[in-house]
């Protein structure tokens, strides 16, 4: 992704056209269903597990929408100022009138300086938030959400400088794109009901073969057949692997692109090779599990690899 600053657009930036980007069938019909929902003024979610492409998909979609936009992280520390602004500093002003060369009048004024967030920004200028992960904030931080989706009104603290109004209206350009992982279970929280039901959640899971091929030959730049053997090896490991923690697409990647780096030949009796899908899915498939048979299970972790390359590559 490369990004180019908006001069008429305070806070957000364009998405150029991402160097790469595979859009298979599979791809095209998601963005469009996605897409139909956004240009009728709704937030859509993506959730999955990691490495499905959510934070990629989302990235694609808001520069599919043609909007500047603005990426916010979700994170357990956030409160409600992170989104909306708080104070930042003074500015003071000072006045000395010496008019009357006897007579010094002097005024001194100082303010509270009020900085905007993300979300404002977005509210504001009509662009197009992607908030990753909003799940890992609290969802004491994500209540001023509910009206902004809703009604389309953010509430504003006093000392925001909207002192005649307390809300600010959201600009009619503003979309929201959310994503997810709800198979983490570390630094998240459980999203409310209220949030979780002005949201359209679309459901992401591994895409189809061809596709990773596609994705693998494009980040990669092997071959067709080198990238079908790697998919079909990570798809095998994926389906009979006994962990929960099943190889993603990012491991196709790293595979092709290591092999390529160290001239090893896709096929197994390249030890170069071998190596490679070792240590990369043979890690993969026993994480999360330790204790004393932590060496026992990489082993057999090792064994299902070495096994499932004789019959794939």
């Amino acid at each position: 992704m490369r990004e180019t600053e908006v001069v008429d657009s305070p806070g957000g930036v364009m998405l150029e056209p991402e160097p790469g980007f595979v859009e298979t069938l599979n791809i095209k019909r998601l963005t469009e269903r996605a897409l139909s929902y956004l240009k009728a003024g709704y937030p859509v979610h993506f959730s999955g597990p990691a490495g499905v492409g959510k934070t990629t998909l989302a990235m694609h979609l808001a520069r599919t929408l043609g909007r500047p936009a603005c990426f916010m992280v979700g994170d357990d520390e956030f409160g409600s100022s992170d989104l909306v602004g708080g104070q930042c500093g003074y500015r003071r002003k000072k006045v000395v009138d010496r008019f009357i060369h006897s007579v010094l009048k002097m005024e001194d004024d100082v303010t509270s300086r009020w900085v905007d967030a993300r979300l404002t920004e977005a509210c504001k200028n009509g662009l197009t938030l992607i908030y990753d992960e909003f799940n890992r904030s609290r969802p004491e931080a994500n209540n001023v959400l509910l009206s902004v989706l809703e009604e389309g009104v953010m509430t504003m603290p006093p000392a925001s400088g909207e002192a005649k109004e307390a809300y600010l209206e959201v600009h009619p350009s503003f979309r929201a794109i959310f994503t997810s992982n709800p198979e983490e279970y570390a630094g998240v929280h459980k999203t409310q009901d209220a949030l979780r039901d002005r949201l359209v959640t679309i459901e992401l899971f591994h895409y189809d073969e061809e596709t990773e091929i596609a994705i693998t030959m494009s980040r990669t730049k092997l071959t067709r057949p080198e990238a079908a053997k790697i998919v079909k090896l990570v798809r095998a490991i994926r389906q009979k692997g006994p962990s929960k923690a099943s190889p993603t697409i990012r491991a196709c990647i790293i595979i092709g692109k290591v092999a390529k780096l160290r001239k090893a030949r896709i096929d197994r009796r390249d030890e170069r090779f071998r190596e490679i899908c070792g240590d990369v899915l043979a890690s993969t498939n026993h994480a999360g599990r330790n204790g004393s048979g932590l060496k026992q299970k990489l082993g057999q972790s090792r064994q299902l690899v070495e096994r499932l390359l004789r019959r794939h590559c």
